[in-house]
């Protein structure tokens, strides 16, 4: 067995597992939305939050990020690709970088945070302040970055986020109506994801999809 746990949900499949173990039984997907390791768990040891005991485990699990070839492995699983923090990977050019402004981001931490896509499009932004850690992990992404990710790359069918983490790009999915396929190593976050995922799955869709431009057009 590739994985330790799998757990379905609805319309999400979870997996307890290493991706790249779990990765070859996988098909398929429509994207692949994730925000791997960058490789900086080491460096986030100075007077921040990240040097908080609760998120001591960092330095264990953020000092091997992903290969490129790995990356362009999930590339090839899907006509959509986005990577959080693809700055750090020495990926191919893109046309189309994702953009968080963080408004309120403090001296020692980085102004903004930026998505690598496969996408031939123009570069898009979103500005919203640096949230509060919720649910447990240090490098959670904020739930609306990842709603707004999910439409601004016109994400449709099923997703698939191989460093699941706690969970946020499955909750952005099932706000959005979307299928999702996750994958987390360390059992601390896996049962995070799977809790957060369950309730989100519970309270239904919130997002309706969006309409097609020539549809938009005729309700002018």
């Amino acid at each position: 067995m590739t994985y330790q746990q799998k757990v379905t949900i609805g319309d999400a499949t979870l997996y307890q597992g290493d991706c790249m173990d779990i990765l070859p039984t996988l098909g398929k997907v429509d994207a692949v939305v994730t925000d791997p390791p960058y490789g900086l768990g080491k460096k986030m040891q100075g007077g921040t939050w990240g040097a908080k005991t609760e998120f001591k485990e960092m330095v264990v699990w953020d000092t091997a990020p992903p290969t490129v070839d790995f990356l362009l492995s999930l590339v090839d699983l899907s006509p959509i690709a986005v990577f959080w923090g693809g700055n750090y990977y020495g990926l191919p050019p893109t046309r189309c970088w994702l953009v968080w402004d963080k408004q309120n981001a403090v001296p020692t931490m980085a102004d903004c945070e930026l998505a690598w896509t496969s996408l031939d499009a123009n570069t898009k932004r979103m500005s919203r302040p640096v949230g509060r850690v919720e649910n447990g992990h240090p490098s959670e992404k904020p739930l609306d970055l990842m709603v707004w990710t999910l439409r601004t790359v016109k994400a449709k069918g099923t997703v698939f986020d191989p460093y699941m983490g706690s969970g946020t790009t499955g909750v952005a999915c099932m706000q959005s109506g979307l299928s999702f396929i996750g994958i987390e190593r360390e059992p601390k976050y896996f049962d995070i994801a799977c809790k957060r995922i369950e309730q989100a799955h519970a309270q239904g869709q919130l997002f309706a999809p969006e309409r097609p431009k020539q549809e938009q057009e005729a309700l002018l």
